[in-house]
């Protein structure tokens, strides 16, 4: 199982990124998948995970920000971050679930992880 996460990079606040998780050894549209962020010393925070039903559960903190996707055509998992504030500043980690998403689910859930992508955002 391979999880390579993209596009991250530096934008100025109010700015847009869009991060791809390419996946190998899964179909992504059959499990549950992830999204978390971390910074040095605070613990990783889910951001948004998508079902393999399609359903999404997206953190209070982005919500109406982040959009959470799969690409099946390129086995992927997508999220899509408009209006970036300074506080999304992160490592974005993308991650693979064998269980049923849970709304609020920490990173216990998961069973692989990608080696992350850093987001700055700058005021």
């Amino acid at each position: 199982v391979q999880l390579v996460e993209s596009g991250g990079g530096s934008v100025q606040a109010g700015g847009s990124l869009r991060l791809s998780c390419a996946v190998s050894g899964y179909t992504v549209s059959t499990v549950c998948m992830g999204w978390f962020r971390q910074n040095p010393g605070k613990d990783r925070e889910g951001v948004a995970q998508i079902d393999s039903d399609g359903r999404t559960f997206v953190a209070d903190s982005v919500k109406g920000r982040f959009t959470v996707s799969k690409d099946n055509s390129k086995n992927a998992l997508v999220l899509e971050m408009n209006s970036l504030k300074p506080e999304d500043t992160a490592m974005y980690y993308c991650a693979v679930s064998h269980k049923y998403c849970e709304e609020g689910a920490g990173q216990g859930l998961y069973n692989y992880w990608g080696q992350g992508t850093q987001v700055t955002v700058s005021s």
